[in-house]
């Protein structure tokens, strides 16, 4: 199954139109599409505005294939159950976020075992096509990497105001 979500705070029309037209040629009937509040209703897709979290939790359990936002809460989930995750970013330009920062948030995943970028609609389509061959990575830890703190501990060690001490 694949499963989309656009995330909680605003539709992502252009990846849900992206995926219903996929799927107009396609015919997969094992496809669902959380779309947002007010967000586009595709015409093949089985879909939902909105997903309580235990309903999202059983959705997300049982896909094969992630389709989402460049949000980081699904693409972490996504990580930790071991499921390809294709990621298309909002772009500000087309009103689709307040700024870019979800570029940047794929920037950094380029590479990333199991993350599967799709830059624009096209991307997205050609993803789409290789769905059945995608590969997902290893599970991935709930807790941050031993780099990730030595760097914040030392950013804080440096960064403390004058007279300010650790405790």
């Amino acid at each position: 199954m694949i499963f989309a979500t656009v995330g909680t705070q605003l539709p992502f029309d252009r990846m849900i139109k992206t995926l219903d037209k996929w799927n107009k040629k396609q015919e997969v009937r094992d496809c669902f599409a959380q779309v947002g509040l007010g967000g586009y209703s595709p015409s093949t897709l089985e879909f939902s505005e909105t997903l309580k979290p235990s309903q999202f939790a059983k959705r997300i359990a049982n896909c094969k294939v992630i389709v989402s936002h460049a949000g980081m809460g699904t693409i972490l989930t996504g990580l930790q159950l071991a499921k390809p995750i294709i990621v298309m970013p909002r772009l500000s330009s087309l009103g689709e976020h307040r700024n870019d920062h979800q570029l940047a948030t794929v920037e950094n995943l380029r590479g990333i075992n199991g993350v599967h970028i799709a830059d624009n609609e096209q991307g997205l389509m050609t993803a789409l096509d290789h769905v059945q061959t995608l590969k997902a990575g290893g599970s991935f830890s709930r807790f941050a990497q031993a780099s990730l703190l030595d760097a914040i501990s030392n950013f804080v060690d440096t960064s403390t105001p004058k007279g300010w001490r650790h405790v």
